[in-house]
């Protein structure tokens, strides 16, 4: 069967927010230490304590912004811990994850200057859970004012003469839960109060991010738009794609045919999930002032065996790449409501971009994606039509094929596909309405293991090749392309 799409380029529709490509950096395992702080005195290569190496891979992927410090850490996190002379800094436990100390020796000045070595906009979660008002207050007065007073002075003091530039600001993170175990209604009244001594110091404006959902609690989306959304900028949700359930995770190798269907269709339930919280944001933001900031998603998978449980190590295959390009061709297609997604998590944690051991470094399957997609960014969306065949097992259907499609300022079309099957290739054949391209290109990531896999000792397992298999004939684009597989064809 060939899948007969249209793609039509005389019908933009809105603009791909760059930031939907963002990514998470919590206080987590070894994220933020030996993922990307490593400190000045180590033998790894450093640029003031920050992985050289890290840096270089991050920056091809030109990443918009990065939220930190959590996650559930951020709103145990106390920001006046983390400044100053670092064998100064208090040590804490890190009870959510480990029970390990932190030492706080990555704080604000050295997030910003990660945030200036990758060249993003530095996203900052405040600490509603455990944190005060006049903490959050001062906080932002620390970072961004460029006047007088005892937070501007002291950041002086700590070396840093000017004020950062600030635009992201979370006035909490999962309230409903690790967060403080709140009612969308409490919540919604602290976030007006704390948001309101979050304040906008000379030329910067922050864009304050309400804690949003988990997953299909719509009840928490309707009461905060309700009772707070005029006060907000974005509104955040969270979804993890978990094969088995949140009790009964399983292992992010060795899984069987059945899971990775599975972990497909649990992957295509965000576009439903976003749907949804969208209709609710409308009846209350008609104009979707407020943005839907998706600023945790990825697989969740046992942490890998011989590893601390709650360090959140886990491998990253093929399978994880089909996830993250059915993801970001949803976040694409809903980019009038969508305006920011962060990856949970940047390095060594969940589905990671990088992994390191040591002084070694790998690029993930999730990472290649995140290349080969990077062209989509800042893009207008273009209008696909099109019935996907269906991919079935265990009598339950799915849709086979994921699209999205976009055009830059030069008047390049980018069309990045998924083949979600584990077993069936797709034959497809393209209409281009509006627009008449001559050549095309493209690349894939595949292999023919669906658990394939890098390694330390095989770095390059899988990695993106040249794709070949694409024509233009007689105004058609025809493609084919084989079981699961990721692919970005450029029409020029």
């Amino acid at each position: 069967m060939t899948a007969k799409l249209v793609i039509h380029a005389d019908l933009p529709k809105s603009k791909i927010n760059k930031n939907i490509y963002g990514h998470f950096a919590e206080h987590l395992g070894r994220c933020i230490y030996e993922g990307l702080w490593v400190g000045e005195d180590s033998p790894i290569p450093n640029t003031d304590g920050i992985r050289n190496d890290v840096i270089e891979a991050l920056k091809k992927l030109d990443i918009p912004v990065l939220r930190w410090p959590g996650g559930c850490f951020a709103d145990e996190y106390h920001w006046k811990d983390g400044i100053g002379p670092r064998e100064g800094r208090k040590r804490m436990v890190n009870t959510h994850w480990g029970g390990v100390v932190e030492n706080n020796h990555f704080g604000t000045h050295e997030f910003f200057r990660l945030c200036e070595l990758l060249e993003c906009e530095p996203y900052i979660c405040g600490n509603v859970g455990s944190g005060t008002v006049q903490e959050m207050s001062e906080w932002v007065e620390y970072m961004t004012f460029d006047g007088e007073s005892p937070m501007a002075d002291w950041r002086r003091e700590n070396g840093r003469e000017q004020p950062w530039k600030l635009k992201y600001f979370g006035v909490g993170n999962e309230n409903w839960g690790c967060g403080g175990n709140m009612r969308p209604e409490y919540y919604a009244d602290l976030y007006r109060r704390y948001q309101t001594y979050s304040r906008n110091y000379g030329d910067n404006r922050l864009y304050k991010i309400a804690g949003g959902a988990n997953v299909d609690d719509y009840n928490w989306t309707e009461v905060l738009m309700r009772e707070a959304g005029r006060f907000m900028d974005g509104l955040s949700l969270h979804s993890y794609t978990i094969p088995g359930s949140w009790e009964e995770k399983r292992q992010a190798l060795g899984f069987d045919e059945a899971e990775w269907f599975e972990t497909m269709q649990k992957s295509l339930h965000m576009d439903e999930l976003i749907t949804r919280h969208s209709a609710i944001m409308d009846q209350y933001d008609p104009e979707k002032r407020v943005g839907l900031i998706i600023d945790e998603w990825g697989t969740w998978f046992l942490s890998e065996p011989g590893t601390n449980p709650g360090f959140l190590y886990q491998q990253n295959t093929l399978r994880d790449a089909l996830v993250a390009g059915i993801h970001l061709n949803i976040f694409q297609n809903h980019s009038s409501r969508v305006q920011m997604a962060n990856i949970a998590q940047m390095v060594n944690v969940l589905q990671a971009l990088v992994l390191t051991e040591g002084d070694k470094l790998l690029l993930t399957p999730t990472y290649h994606v995140f290349e080969m997609y990077k062209v989509h960014q800042d893009n207008e969306l273009l209008d696909v039509a099109f019935e996907s065949p269906q991919y079935t097992s265990g009598g339950v259907a799915i849709s086979q094929l994921s699209v999205s499609a976009s055009r830059d300022g030069e008047g390049k079309i980018y069309v990045s596909i998924c083949n979600l099957s584990h077993e069936d290739g797709a034959t497809l054949s393209f209409g281009i309405g509006g627009a008449a391209p001559t050549r095309v290109t493209g690349r894939i990531l595949t292999h023919t293991e669906l658990g394939a896999h890098n390694t330390f000792q095989t770095p390059d397992k899988v990695a993106p090749s040249v794709y070949e298999a694409a024509a233009l004939e007689d105004g058609l684009l025809n493609c084919v392309l084989p079981p699961a597989s990721v692919v970005v064809l450029t029409l020029e």
